[in-house]
């Protein structure tokens, strides 16, 4: 029996043709994987299932949830259908989730929308529940929580409390893992893959990482400008792959940029014994405020042309170590040394020092003004220098920072929202690179690009390092990428650096518990590929 069937599905939004012709189905506890790059259409197809869509867009073919035709359904049955017979879960929960509501009410309004007879009392009880099955106990996860009192698996497990409060016969979720770290993903594919099992639920999985449903799904479709360009069951897709497209998904997926191995040189970056601590609120009106130790007598050392991979999930003190490495935090005790000079004097911060450092942040749009253009936006660490260039060699300047990346000195006259994801990255490395820093220091910076976007972004630091003789420290959830471009690997928790030695080393011998339970959290591709993808690609 099948649960949902899209048959020849096109959409038009306007004059412009999202999708071309798709075909796929779900049955009752089945897992279906839907994978694509950014603009394949594979979202558009699952707001169309339960037709969250624009006003100008139209849709032919067919849609059929169990026995309902669902694009010839009324609004009104519509809004039955939502939440009730099809649950959704988003890619980023904190929007998903209203922040002045705690989460029990926001459960809970899923069941009285669809239930008006339901008391609030009752509906609470039914969210307790949904809350429980999320593996969110009441001891340590009261209704009376709220979002931002959660981290970012937790808020996802609400979201997902949510859409299953009302046992739905379909379960859609968008790219639900992406910005997580390797072992809470790998609970919230294992928590989605219980419920599929206890509901009897459809599950269409949407993402764009093959590695993600490598050992979840039951059936993979694969979708490229708007089409399906192959599909099959997901024990023999990986061996049989026909399509170009899919094999070059699945290369990109493992890609590992060619780099030389760095020449034996002095420390650029020291880090010794650091300490940083943070003042908690005050229990009682006289007694004195306790201390958080975030980040616990650091050490270690990058050498120049070097890159350094640090690894740890959410809270274990990376992003405090980072903003401290960067002079953006103060510290309580220990010392940096940056290419010989110390990064905290008497006065403060070394300007010396700061200017050979830069950073690339995680949301490259979120880190430009969208005022600006992008001359002005690649220049802002001008203000580091003493004397900026000006005039033609200021122009020459941004000219060579976006050839460097990729890009041509035409761009500079652009705003940042004419870009895609990948070609914002590249601006944002071309404005690290623009005072020729020594350090470089990568702050999630690839991890939610898709994966052939990921796989030139790597490419290409690859290449200035070696141009620019440039020093990476690599921060990153996704050990699969820290694999592929560092040389040696740090792996934090709770504070502390529990482990650390040569890449290869540490992910093929782990020594401390911890860094073997992440390594075995990170999903993996199929090993019995064809060996000819990535010529064939």
């Amino acid at each position: 029996m099948t649960l949902l069937t899209i048959e020849n599905l096109s959409m038009k939004i306007g004059a412009v043709e999202i999708l071309h012709d798709v075909s796929m189905s779900v049955a009752p506890g089945e897992i279906l994987g839907v994978i694509g790059e950014s603009g394949s259409g594979k979202s558009m197809t699952a707001f169309s299932v339960m037709q969250l869509l624009p006003d100008a867009a139209t849709c032919t073919g067919a849609i059929t949830l169990a026995s309902t035709d669902i694009l010839a359904a009324s609004e009104s049955d519509l809004c039955t259908i939502r939440g009730n017979d099809v649950g959704m879960v988003f890619q980023e929960p904190m929007t998903a989730l209203n922040p002045v509501k705690n989460i029990g009410d926001q459960v809970a309004e899923t069941i009285r929308i669809h239930e008006p007879g339901v008391s609030k009392a009752e509906a609470l009880a039914r969210a307790r529940e949904a809350l429980d099955r999320c593996e969110l106990p009441e001891d340590r996860f009261p209704l009376t929580r709220y979002p931002h009192e959660m981290s970012g698996g937790q808020r996802q497990r609400v979201v997902i409390a949510m859409a299953i409060a009302r046992h739905p016969k379909l379960l859609i979720a968008d790219e639900p893992t992406t910005a997580l770290d390797v072992t809470t993903q790998a609970e919230i594919l294992t928590l989605l893959k219980r419920l599929v099992t206890e509901d009897n639920m459809g599950l269409m999985m949407i993402t764009h990482d093959l590695a993600v449903v490598s050992d979840m799904a039951d059936h993979i479709v694969i979708m490229k400008d708007g089409e399906v360009v192959e599909e099959g069951p997901a024990a023999t897709l990986y061996k049989d792959m026909q399509h170009p497209y899919t094999k070059a998904l699945f290369e990109a997926s493992s890609h590992q940029p060619d780099r030389n191995a760095p020449l034996k040189s002095p420390p650029l970056l020291q880090v010794k014994g650091l300490i940083r601590d943070y003042t908690l609120p005050r229990e009682k009106l006289l007694k004195a405020p306790g201390k958080f130790r975030a980040v616990n007598d650091v050490s270690f050392e990058i050498r120049r042309g070097e890159s350094l991979g640090l690894v740890g999930e959410s809270g274990c003190g990376k992003s405090t170590l980072t903003r401290a490495i960067l002079g953006l935090e103060a510290i309580q005790d220990g010392e940096i040394i940056l290419d010989g000079a110390p990064l905290f004097t008497e006065g403060g911060v070394n300007p010396m020092a700061r200017r050979k450092m830069q950073v690339v942040f995680q949301d490259p749009y979120g880190s430009f003004n969208p005022r600006w253009k992008v001359a002005r936006l690649i220049t802002e660490p001008f203000h580091l220098l003493d004397n900026p260039p000006t005039g033609l060699a200021f122009e020459t300047a941004v000219d060579q920072a976006l050839i460097s990346v990729g890009l041509t000195p035409d761009d500079k006259h652009k705003y940042i929202h004419e870009f895609s994801g990948g070609q914002r990255q590249r601006i944002a490395i071309a404005r690290a690179l623009i005072t020729r820093p020594d350090l470089i220091i990568l702050d999630e910076a690839v991890s939610a690009l898709d994966v052939s976007v990921r796989a030139q972004v790597l490419d290409l630091l690859a290449e200035l390092s070696e141009k620019h003789g440039l020093t990476y420290l690599f921060i990153s959830h996704d050990l699969s990428v820290v694999r592929t471009i560092t040389d040696r690997v740090l792996v934090m928790k709770a504070g502390e650096i529990v482990e650390k030695g040569e890449t290869e080393s540490v992910f093929d011998t782990p020594q401390h518990p911890y860094t073997k339970a992440l390594i075995a959290a990170a999903p993996r591709l199929p090993d019995d590929s064809p060996a000819d993808i990535k010529e064939t690609a």
